[in-house]
């Protein structure tokens, strides 16, 4: 077999210098000193016998060359990280790493009990929580960078193919009311009485509330007609406007569930409105699925099911 042109240290020093944009700064966050990346670079090119990099101006910019050696480069030095996962794996969860993502719901009111119990379970395992919005989650399990996610938005037709999507749950939308509000009282309200109040929503361009808003559409009200008296950029915000009866609003019951057994906020039943979301598991079948990932999904999902939650096991 012939002795390959390069080393995985050049590799490693090629997409530094890539992500980077400086041999400077690629030696910087390598630790090792601008001399010695310049010369690992000089001798790939020499025994490539290619220019990989063009160095007339202020950034390190890549050659055609440069970039076609980048896309096998990264794609090896991902083949070297997913062995060595699959080698930690052998030594029964003592150890390694587990990544997971979600979009901002299921990251800020789920994931952290999921971890939880996984880690009460697998204490060796590091796990790090990764909170994006829908797409960006998406693509980062694509690529490698996350190993399962859960997420409540649509991802695009394009990740779609490239991903597993596996319905996980479902989750309830409810209408809040501040406690003291005079429908609180009320056992059942109709749809003409969410006309009459005002509501605290999150921003019109933030893409939850686009999922809500087409799932109330969905749902049979007219949200035209909906009197929207503030626009908050998070959901504790919103919940602290009901608390302090600035308004009314539709929440994921997953994110209300302190609030309701304090009696801070009021869950009102409407006639003949059930507004509810698909959360979903999103794996890359494509790429190497380690032992920690299997074990999250077989052993702690279904158990969370079991516990006292809103959520329904699909």
């Amino acid at each position: 077999m012939p002795e390959l042109p390069f080393t995985l240290d050049q590799l490693r020093i090629l997409k530094a210098i890539a992500a980077q944009g400086s041999f400077k700064k690629a030696a910087d966050i390598l630790y090792v000193t601008q001399p010695a990346v310049s010369l690992q670079i000089q001798n790939l090119e020499k025994q490539l016998e290619i220019t990989i990099f063009d160095r007339g101006g202020r950034k390190a910019l890549l050659t055609e060359a440069g970039r076609l050696l980048l896309e096998y480069c990264e794609r090896i030095l991902n083949q070297c990280d997913e062995a060595c996962k699959a080698i930690e794996d052998l030594n029964s969860l003592k150890g390694g790493t587990l990544v997971i993502g979600a979009s901002q719901t299921t990251g800020t009111y789920l994931m952290p009990r999921m971890i939880g119990l996984f880690r009460q379970k697998y204490p060796d395992v590091s796990v790090q929580l990764q909170v994006h919005s829908t797409r960006r989650t998406g693509w980062s399990v694509a690529n490698g960078q996350i190993d399962l996610a859960i997420i409540g938005g649509q991802l695009p037709g394009d990740l779609e193919n490239l991903l597993q999507v596996i319905p996980y749950a479902t989750d309830e939308l409810a209408l809040v009311l501040p406690s003291k509000h005079q429908l609180s009282t009320k056992k059942e309200l109709l749809k003409e009485d969410l006309y009459k109040l005002n509501f605290v929503t999150l921003d019109s361009q933030s893409t939850t509330r686009k999922v809500v808003d087409k799932l109330l559409q969905d749902s049979g009200l007219d949200i035209q007609r909906l009197k929207i008296e503030m626009e908050l950029n998070s959901l504790e915000a919103i919940k602290n406007a009901v608390q302090s009866g600035l308004g009314a609003s539709f929440l994921p019951v997953v994110s209300i569930e302190r609030e309701l057994s304090a009696g801070t906020i009021h869950k009102a039943f409407v006639a003949d409105l059930e507004v509810k979301r698909e959360l979903k598991l999103i794996t890359n079948p494509s790429r190497y699925t380690s032992r920690a990932s299997e074990v999250f999904k077989k052993n702690i999902l279904p158990q969370f099911a079991s516990l006292e939650s809103p959520l329904r096991y699909l």
